[in-house]
């Protein structure tokens, strides 16, 4: 499903993967986001942290009336507050997706799938 945007030329199709670039972007430059997970865990490990190429794999993006539904999978860095970091990531995500694809975000719900200590 890829977000269709109509305009006076023509249409617009924005692939899932697109978009789960643009998100996958947002969420790993907030501070405390050491790198996005993989939503199927059990399937890729316990979690490993993912690099530019496999963004895909830490974010699930559903269209609901028009708008996109973002599920962005994060590890964050041991020592942070949780809910700070995830609600910056929300802002971040929501932000650059109305910016980046003049798309609006409905909702964008953050799942934590570890913890990792950072490196000094």
């Amino acid at each position: 499903m890829a977000v269709k945007i109509k305009t006076k030329y023509g249409m617009i199709d924005i692939s899932n993967n697109v978009i789960a670039t643009v998100v996958g972007n947002a969420a790993t430059s907030n501070y405390g986001v050491v790198g996005m997970a993989s939503k199927n865990q059990f399937r890729d490990g316990v979690y490993e942290i993912l690099n530019l190429n496999n963004f895909g794999r830490g974010v699930v993006v559903k269209q609901d009336d028009g708008q996109s539904v973002v599920d962005v999978y994060i590890v964050v860095g041991y020592g942070l507050k949780i809910s700070e970091v995830s609600k910056n990531v929300q802002d971040s995500v929501k932000y650059h997706l109305e910016q980046d694809l003049s798309t609006k975000a409905k909702s964008v719900n953050v799942i934590v799938q570890g913890v990792k200590v950072l490196d000094d």
